[in-house]
Order: structure tokens, then C-alpha cells, then sequence
């Protein structure tokens, strides 16, 4: 038997990580893109086409999967990938560690060398990037994305389609609200208001 096939959209330098993942978890890998046909056999692996011929395939894969760096976006997409009938799965890198008492939810990527420690979870369609580390009970909404290197202390909550910036930290016990942008460095002591960009040290919300 072959392996099972999965339509990843978006082959941009996101998608080729997402790819490299799902390889490594045992995927067979088509790119799709909207872009055409520039993205053509990235990685040397087949390219299907756009958004829509994607949706009129759905048929032809076992799964699919969104690699969009845009939260909101990439969190519409996979709802239209749902109503169209796909499986959208969670794609973990073998270097991640991940508590057996954290929940990850559908269409979540966790890349190589994050940590997602007990009781944290994480929604849909968010990414825990390279080297990230969510701690114990974290909170973590659908979209969110979690960049390299960056840390959430425990009992973090993070709103829906917010962003953390490479290297920023979260003190415990911290609220980030809905469509946040928290910037590469900051780090965060104090609540953060709903769709607010904050940065320094400490973290200060930006006019």
C-alpha cells in the first residue's frame, strides 16, 4: 500500500517547512498555490494548481493541509478545505516535544524543537514555530502563530489570530488578546488589549 497523499496549499518558504514535516511523518506531498506557475515542482514535488482546482480535487487525497503565514487567511482557508470535505490534520515534527496531556486541534503544524507542555492547547490552524515553548495550561486560540524562539510562560492566554514575534517572551498568568501582534523581542508583563501591536522591554503598546 502507498503512502497517503496530502494537498498542502501554499509553497511559499512556510509551505516547503510544512512539507518537510509532513514527510517526515510519512506523507506523500502535491503543493497548490495561487500563483502560477512560479511555484511549480518546489521541492521536486508535484504541483496541482490554484485554490480551486485544489477544492474540485478533493477526491484525489487523503488529507490537506493550509501553509499561509497570514492567521486570517490561513484560518479561512482550512474552513473552506472543511466544507469542501477535506481531513485537515495536525502535523508534528519528530524533534517536537509534546506532553501527552496538551491538546493540539486540526490543522496545526508544530515544527522542529517546540515544546508544548502539560495541559497547554492549542487551536486550530495555528503555528507553533521552530524552537517555540508553550507551557503548562497555555491557552492558545485558533490562528494563532507562536514564531521561532519565542516563549510563553504557564497559564498564558492568547486570542484568536494573534501574533508572537520571534524571541518575545510571555510572563505567567498573561492575557493576549484577540488579532495581537506582540513584536520580535518583546517581552510582555501586562495584559494585552484586543488587535493592540506591542513591543519593547518591557512590552508597550505602539500609537
Amino acid at each position: 500500500m502507498g503512502q497517503q497523499k496530502i494537498a498542502i496549499f501554499g509553497a511559499s518558504g512556510h509551505g516547503r517547512v510544512v512539507a518537510d514535516i509532513a514527510v517526515c511523518t510519512g506523507w506523500n506531498v502535491h503543493f497548490y498555490d495561487d500563483a502560477i506557475p512560479e511555484k511549480e515542482m518546489t521541492l521536486g514535488m508535484p504541483y496541482g494548481g490554484n485554490f480551486q482546482n485544489l477544492i474540485s480535487n478533493v477526491d484525489q487525497y487523503s488529507a490537506a493541509f493550509v501553509a499561509i503565514g497570514n492567521n486570517r487567511l490561513r484560518l479561512s482557508l482550512q474552513q473552506s478545505l472543511l466544507d469542501a470535505g477535506f481531513y485537515i490534520p495536525t502535523l508534528v515534527h519528530p524533534s517536537s516535544t509534546i506532553s501527552r496531556f496538551a491538546s493540539i486541534e486540526s490543522g496545526t503544524v508544530v515544527m522542529p524543537g517546540a515544546v508544548i507542555n502539560a495541559a497547554a492547547h492549542v487551536g486550530c490552524a495555528c503555528i507553533i514555530n521552530t524552537g517555540a515553548s508553550i507551557d503548562h495550561d497555555c491557552l492558545l486560540e485558533d490562528g494563532v502563530h507562536i514564531s521561532p524562539g519565542a516563549h510563553l510562560a504557564g497559564i498564558v492566554s492568547v486570542g484568536k489570530c494573534s501574533w508572537i514575534g520571534i524571541g518575545a517572551s510571555i510572563r505567567q498568568q498573561v492575557r493576549i488578546g484577540i488579532n495581537v501582534t506582540v513584536a520580535a523581542g518583546a517581552v510582555v508583563v501586562k495584559n494585552v488589549e484586543d488587535n493592540a501591536t506591542v513591543a519593547g522591554v518591557p512590552a508597550v503598546k505602539m500609537r
